[in-house]
């Protein structure tokens, strides 16, 4: 029996960070070079960060993550190194680079280049065509894949093992969202099984705009049992022995093993088998984490890093002691600390006692500062000025987006003077349904809760406080009816229906895509499905000029949903 032992690199990069992120990568091998380690596997482009865009469009650019390779191959030891990278000259590939003893041994090119959902590979890169290579290291045979390359039961991972890999390393770049991690698993150990090969595959953590990596690094022996896990959402280095034995009987007893004839594919050998004459290092398992939990961890990760990414260290955030407002405070603490979260009172005239008692308590129990800036002055001023333009006209919402109008002017002016990133507080059931005001709760720098129904928010604070033992949020913020507050006892349930109802139409015509006609016939109200799916329709310019914010659904607005403005199909 052989034995090889392993390094998951799970790190955070920071895109287009090339020096940054060529220093993390020296730290982890600085920190592994003591534990004879053998090979050290990094996610997907890792000198650069994914997905890097049109950065790669820069010949500059592709240069720099060329000469970090360069930097990791000369740091390189007897533990080999899998990074990636972006490389190429007429033409640009998702690479995969093993270094060992200062050079490059091997390079993969990934061939199957995934165009769906937030994904657009095709635009940039070209796939893999040049003959798989493996290397062989203490006698044992490996070969390289790249993320979407294993999610194909005929993909590359077919020919590498039929050409003699016995394990596949996979840096990945696999983007979040909730529930994913249960499907990533079980198609790795798939794919483990099929081929009769281990799979140690690598996935980044951490925030990129929208996209978020959830970690969660596995790897699996050659009978699909799971022999380690990094935990979701931290950086983490996993180091383990993983013993690789002969898959020939298996293959021989199994339909799954009875591929057809392929020639050995070539094997450059870095190492000679060595005996094993030191204690088994186990993986450990990390538990996944329930799914309140995995979504609440996700949104704090996902603001700490596009907040900290983008070189600010405090946030803002306008408090009306609604729900929204709340978990978006709730989250932000921590996100990037109770002391760098500024929460603002903003009351107007038609804002109820408890909105601003509720905004208190919570900022008492958190321990946020919070300051109060009446917005009854600049409200009133705006009805004169505009009296003499609106006379012998019934009020209606123009007055009541005033208000938001206002907040939104104050929030900026707070984060050009105090250099705050000001975070939004609209879920996904209002930004669907255009139930904001552009330019004024829609301003800002990252909308937290963009991609988090309405229902799920109170679920979330639920969790929230059921997790911590104790009221974290108020309960009255939770059990009391939504509102905007804009106009005398208003409440969200006269402009829309009931959340319930709400949500589970928009699941359908957002994420589900199914058309007005086939939400009806499925049970719904015509009339109502009617009268949302327009909101829906005629609310995309709003969407387009609204902030980022963070993905955990199957498809969420902006990179992810892509509805033309201009369109008058009604399904």
């Amino acid at each position: 029996m052989r034995r090889l032992r392993v390094a998951t690199c799970q790190i955070n990069p920071v895109l287009g960070d090339i020096d940054g992120n060529v220093a993390m990568i020296f730290d982890v091998l600085e920190e592994l070079e003591s534990q004879d380690v053998d090979i050290a596997v990094f996610p997907e482009l890792t000198v650069c960060g994914y997905p890097p865009e049109d950065l790669v469009l820069k010949p500059g650019f592709v240069e720099d993550c060329q000469e970090a390779v360069a930097k990791v191959a000369a740091r390189s030891g007897s533990t080999a190194v899998v990074i990636g990278t972006v490389a190429g000259d007429r033409d640009l590939f998702n690479q995969a680079v093993l270094c060992r003893e200062g050079r490059v041994e091997l390079t993969y090119n990934k061939r199957l280049l995934p165009n769906y959902a937030v994904f657009d590979e095709r635009r940039y890169f070209t796939s893999g065509t040049e003959p798989l290579e493996l290397v062989e290291i203490k006698g044992v045979k490996i070969g390289l894949a790249i993320c979407e390359d294993i999610w194909s039961p005929t993909g590359p991972l077919l020919d590498l093992a039929a050409g003699g890999a016995e394990v596949v390393m996979v840096p990945n770049g696999s983007p979040y969202q909730v529930g994913k991690s249960i499907a990533r698993e079980v198609l790795v150990s798939s794919r483990s099984v099929d081929n009769s090969c281990a799979i140690v595959y690598v996935n980044q953590v951490g925030g990129q705009d929208e996209l978020l990596f959830d970690g969660g690094s596995v790897v699996f022996d050659h009978e699909g049992q799971l022999l380690a896990r990094s935990p979701q959402f931290d950086e983490h280095i996993m180091v383990l022995d993983l013993d690789v034995k002969p898959t020939y009987r298996k293959r021989r007893l199994d339909p799954r093993g009875q591929l057809s004839p392929t020639p050995a594919l070539p094997v450059k050998e870095l190492t000679d088998a060595e005996p094993i004459d030191s204690p088994k290092l186990m993986g450990e398992i990390h538990e996944l984490l329930d799914l309140q939990a995995e979504a609440w961890k996700a949104l704090v990760v996902g603001t700490r890093d596009y907040v900290r990414k983008n070189g600010f260290s405090e946030v803002g955030v306008a408090l009306s002691g609604g729900i929204d407002s709340t978990i978006v405070v709730a989250i932000a603490v921590e996100a990037v600390g109770a002391d760098k979260v500024h929460a603002v009172l903003m009351p107007s005239r038609y804002s109820s006692d408890h909105s601003v008692s509720d905004a208190v308590k919570l900022c008492e129990n958190l321990g946020v500062e919070h300051r109060t800036i009446a917005i009854e002055p600049a409200h009133q001023g705006l009805l004169d000025m505009l009296e003499p333009s609106f006379e012998g006209r019934e009020a209606d919402t123009t007055e009541e987006n005033l208000q938001s109008r206002i907040r939104g002017v104050l929030m900026m002016a707070l984060s050009n003077k105090l250099g705050w990133m000001i975070l939004t507080t609209g879920n996904k059931s209002e930004v669907s349904v255009g139930y904001s005001t552009l330019y004024g709760d829609t301003a800002g720098g990252f909308a937290v809760i963009k991609d988090v129904w309405k229902t799920d928010v109170y679920d979330l604070c639920r969790w929230r406080n059921e997790s911590a033992g104790k009221e974290i949020i108020p309960n009255h913020v939770i059990t009391k009816p939504p509102s905007a507050e804009l106009r005398p006892d208003q409440r969200d349930d006269q402009s829309l229906p009931p959340y319930p109802v709400l949500d589970a139409i928009l699941q359908g015509y957002v994420e589900q895509d199914l058309t007005a006609t086939e939400l009806i016939e499925s049970g719904h109200d015509e009339a109502i499905v009617r009268r949302i799916v327009r909101l829906v329709d005629i609310a995309e310019y709003k969407r387009r000029q609204s902030p980022p914010g963070i993905r955990i659904s199957s498809k969420a607005f902006g990179r992810d949903r892509r509805v033309p403005i201009t369109n008058r199909y009604r399904g």
